[in-house]
């Protein structure tokens, strides 16, 4: 048997694992966003003060300035004295929170740490049924998991915490747990376009996340005010559904008001000749069929403004003159 001498290009090349095998497309996209929306999502931690261990809660948070500013969600630091961010290199640092607002279960953080990576946000406005979804956050306790999906709905409606309607609430299959609430929500191109903020318990697959553009209007209002403001009607009351033959006779809009139970002393709509048992037609030319109607009327664009209210009283229509005020602070 005849032997050759091996030349070197009959040598084996070594194999790049690096590189690794190709990736398609949809893992390449989701790569891309993880990359770059990744390093500005951090774990949240509520405490009280005078406890090392005394933290009983913990969610997520996207950094939004690299000078410290964090969006999260308002249930994760209800109540907390103290509260801890984990960043993504694992450092963890203290944060203040600048402010609130339960109506759309956001809340604004400050780190104690500057020249951080922060995400670019997105257009929520933009967004498709169909797109992708990224979902990254700690799920219970376990640091910048990823989950992947797919809008699933655009323009829900979610009860807030404070009874308020959260509008345009956008709704997608990417899996969420415990732990998630705060986190990014981005798109493949790695913006932020969500503050992820519920599940729906026993279902799978159905998670909600409160548009960025909602977060865009508060922040600077969290900045500067540490709250939200709205505008205030100084009444409680509750949906009353009407007789199509009420509708007919008075050739109403809607087959349903709002019915005062309560007015509140001195308040706007007792200043507007508001009584018990009125029911509410329409505010400001808006049809109000809710009480959430009215709430989409009362926006902080409507304070300190004068505006007609439509009135069913003793069986007949009546028009009122309210002046908006700004919901009193609680």
């Amino acid at each position: 048997m005849l032997f050759r001498r091996r030349r070197p290009e009959d040598r084996v090349k070594p194999v790049d694992h690096a590189e690794g095998p190709p990736r398609d497309a949809f893992s390449q996209a989701v790569i891309h966003a993880v990359d770059r929306a990744g390093p500005s999502v951090i774990g949240v931690r509520r405490g009280k003060r005078g406890r090392a261990d005394a933290f009983d809660g913990a969610g997520s948070g996207v950094i939004v300035t690299s000078d410290g500013y964090a969006l999260t969600n308002n249930h994760v630091v209800r109540g907390a004295d103290r509260i801890e961010a984990s960043l993504h290199d694992g450092e963890v640092v203290q944060a203040d929170i600048v402010g609130t607002d339960p109506d759309t279960d956001l809340a604004l953080l400050r780190l104690h740490a500057s020249k951080l990576a922060h995400a670019d946000l997105g257009d929520s406005d933009t967004l498709r049924v169909g797109e992708l979804a990224i979902a990254i956050g700690n799920p219970l306790g376990l640091q910048a998991t990823v989950t992947a999906g797919v809008v699933s709905a655009l323009r829900r409606t979610l009860r807030g915490e404070s009874g308020r309607l959260i509008e345009d609430v956008i709704q997608t299959d990417a899996a969420l747990n415990p732990g998630n609430s705060g986190g990014a929500l981005c798109s493949a191109r790695g913006r932020i376009v969500g503050v992820n903020t519920a599940i729906i318990g026993g279902a799978q697959g159905i998670c909600f996340a409160v548009p960025i553009n909602t977060a865009k209007r508060i922040i600077p209002e969290l900045m500067r005010n540490g709250r939200v403001a709205r505008g205030w009607l100084g009444v409680a009351g509750q949906t009353q559904g009407l007789s199509k033959a009420l509708v007919r006779r008075l050739h109403l809009k809607a087959e349903a008001g709002v019915l005062v139970v309560q007015v509140v002393v001195d308040g706007p709509g007792e200043r507007a000749g508001l009584h018990a048992g009125d029911v509410i037609l329409a505010v400001a030319g808006e049809t109000t069929p809710s009480v959430d109607a009215i709430h989409r009327v009362l926006s902080r664009e409507s304070i300190g403004q004068r505006v007609e209210m439509e009135v069913l009283r003793d069986g007949q229509k009546t028009k009122l003159g309210l002046l908006v005020q700004e919901r009193p602070a609680t």
